[in-house]
């Protein structure tokens, strides 16, 4: 069975719950903005950290609340909710490895065949369909279910930036870092020339688009002395960007450009097509690092970071303190710096950073770096973290800290 959250559910019960829901929420301290975390809607996800501050959950949870209408509401032509309440890709549904008989199913029942899209190198095939006249997405996505029980239907979910930032900033000390020259690939918005990637390719209408939040993304593994960068824009100037089938699509770049390391920062509900992605990205060899958000630790768990074997990555401040607004995954493996550092925007300024979003590059560096150097590359890394809280393994930070020298841009 799909495992996937009913944000309405979760929406109201959050009203009394000491934490927001996943879906790239600004952390606490932050500005609240429409639109926060796709890279061409009214703004991009790299935003001011300054005005108004939330500190009571309850009001977050109203503010998630209201967020997400307004997104969805000033986006009608692109976004609607899907089954579980998501933002999703409006009128469309995706049907995983079909045959031609289910196919012909969804058009006898009205469904327009809108393209086949094959990911190659993951060995998927997607299959694009559009709803009847009046469906809603919710509802088609029901019905289609029901017509076809044995296959696997989903909306086209929406995922979300997972960091915030204040601008200006001082650059911070840089510690000395060894070159490290296994190929890590991104998954975010594009970054600007200033990121320091080798190659960017789009996935999304108007993609590749340069975005703050993917430049400074990549600006923390280039400073910190990654030498081959390769970044997947999965948001250029589509509202309904950062969607399951462009996460998908560059996953399947990365597998067949030789990528071995994919840092992802952001984050959204459960989805079967990512799912899929993530495990043939996983046989084909490729290691995923991806942020827990910045949701609270009584936040459902965000995905992909809560996907098996992928590395979920919580953020620490200055002083190796928690982020208060770190939210959780099914598993935390590491922390990493998130607060108290600077990256770069697309214009190349410094600017301080915070959030998860950070964090999880700083791990990815690490982890390419131990595979760089030979194997056992995850056990390199768990003696390499240094334990913090608890001794041993604990819900806050995972092994360990990593990358704790890090905090530069």
């Amino acid at each position: 069975m799909r495992h996937r959250l009913n944000f309405a559910m979760i929406a109201a019960a959050l009203l009394a719950a000491p934490a927001l829901a996943q879906l790239g929420l600004p952390p606490l301290g932050g500005t609240v903005r429409d639109a926060v975390g796709t890279v061409g809607r009214a703004v991009d996800p790299l935003l001011d950290a300054t005005g108004p501050v939330l500190t009571d959950a309850a009001g977050l949870a109203r503010e998630q609340v209201a967020r997400l209408d307004r997104l969805v509401r000033r986006n009608r032509d692109t976004i609607e909710r899907d089954a579980a309440g998501a933002p999703a890709r409006r009128g469309e549904l995706l049907l995983l490895e079909a045959d031609a008989a289910a196919v012909e199913v969804a058009r006898s029942a009205g469904f327009a065949l809108l393209g086949e899209e094959r990911l190659d190198a993951l060995d998927l095939a997607v299959t694009r369909l559009g709803l009847p006249p009046g469906l809603s997405l919710a509802a088609a996505e029901t019905l289609m279910q029901k017509l076809l029980p044995g296959a696997t239907v989903t909306a086209d979910t929406l995922y979300f930036s997972s960091g915030n930032a204040a601008a200006p900033a001082k650059r911070l000390p840089a510690a000395v870092v060894a070159g490290v020259t296994t190929t890590i690939g991104i998954i975010d918005g594009a970054p600007s020339a200033v990121g320091g990637a080798a190659s960017v390719r789009g996935f999304a209408r108007g993609a590749p688009r340069a975005s703050d939040h993917g430049t400074a993304v990549a600006s923390l593994l280039s400073s910190n002395g990654a030498k081959r960068l390769l970044a997947a824009d999965v948001y250029g100037a589509d509202p309904a960007g950062g969607n399951a089938l462009a996460i998908g699509k560059a996953i399947d770049w990365l597998a067949d450009s030789g990528a071995q390391v994919v840092s992802i920062s952001l984050v959204g509900p459960a989805n079967p097509l990512l799912a899929r992605a993530i495990a043939a990205g996983q046989r084909r060899g490729l290691f995923f690092v991806a942020a827990v958000g910045n949701d609270g630790p009584a936040a459902p768990p965000a995905y992909p970071a809560s996907y098996p074997g992928v590395i979920a990555v919580t953020g620490v401040d200055g002083r190796n303190r928690a982020l208060i607004e770190a939210g959780r995954a099914l598993h935390l493996d590491y922390a990493a710096p998130g607060a108290d550092m600077s990256a770069r925007n697309a214009a190349g300024r410094h600017v301080a950073v915070r959030g998860t979003s950070y964090a999880a590059p700083l791990v990815a560096l690490r982890l390419a770096a131990a595979l760089g150097a030979g194997r056992d590359a995850l056990r390199r890394l768990d003696l390499e973290a240094r334990d913090l809280g608890p001794r041993g393994v604990d819900r806050s930070f995972g092994r360990g800290l990593l990358c704790g020298t890090c905090r530069r841009n």
